[in-house]
């Protein structure tokens, strides 16, 4: 709880990974990737839930071990590659609401992105409830190195700029900065969430990542690279 105002944290976690199979309850530097998130989460001095959506019934049973709430096993219509993020949220805090649970904000934590900080739930919790009559949302991003001025795409053989109306002679450093939304979290007022079904509404804050946390784990390449930083940064075995 933030100022009187209940928060609920969502971990989506479902069972089906192309990338890399399995990879939510995969070890990764002596904890299965998942409880990365749950463990940050419950550090928090404002959660009021941590519950994870899965439809599978592994990934529940890991979850609670951590101490994670995991009340339902998600819809299999909500476990497929087409199901947005924004109906598994959705599910949630309707699953929430029936158990009579209300919450004024919500928090995304993506189990693909471990690389969170301490306190950086509640910094970014914070930050968006003093801009509350200001903002709806906060969005944790990073400075991307490879600038959209030097990105490309192929035209059959051809290579032409990716975004036409950037220089292909520019310099990334002649440009602004440029951000991903890495997803150490995203946060929103919870009614304000169901009106735009979207993190990135109108009045939406930024919450800049320090560099090394700029990873998501999509496939063997990213989990290489997340768990090289984790033992550089955190000194783990």
């Amino acid at each position: 709880m933030i100022n009187g105002r209940r928060v609920i944290a969502i971990i989506p976690a479902r069972g089906g990974s192309k990338g890399l199979p399995g990879k939510n309850i995969r070890m990764l530097c002596g904890k299965p990737l998942i409880a990365w998130s749950i463990e940050k989460a419950l550090k928090s001095r404002c959660l009021d839930t941590v519950l994870v959506s899965t439809d599978s019934a592994e990934i529940a049973d890991v979850a609670r071990s951590f101490g994670a709430e995991v009340p339902f096993l998600r819809p299999a219509e909500l476990a497929t590659d087409h199901a947005s993020t924004y109906e598994v949220i959705r599910h949630a805090l309707a699953d929430c609401a029936r158990r009579g649970q209300q919450f004024e904000y919500t928090v995304l934590l993506e189990p693909t992105s471990p690389l969170r900080e301490d306190d950086d739930i509640d910094r970014m919790l914070d930050r968006l409830d003093r801009g509350s009559a200001d903002f709806d949302s906060i969005v944790s991003v990073g400075e991307v190195m490879h600038h959209p001025a030097i990105m490309k795409r192929l035209s059959g053989e051809r290579l032409d700029p990716f975004v036409a109306e950037l220089s292909a002679a520019t310099r990334r450093q002649d440009n602004a900065p440029a951000y991903f939304p890495f997803g150490v979290a995203y946060m929103a007022k919870s009614a304000a969430l169901l009106e735009h079904n979207t993190f990135y509404m109108p009045r939406c804050l930024a919450f800049p990542l320090r560099r090394y946390q700029n990873y998501e784990i999509d496939d063997l390449y990213d989990w290489l690279c997340v768990q090289a930083v984790m033992r550089h940064e955190w000194r783990l075995p």
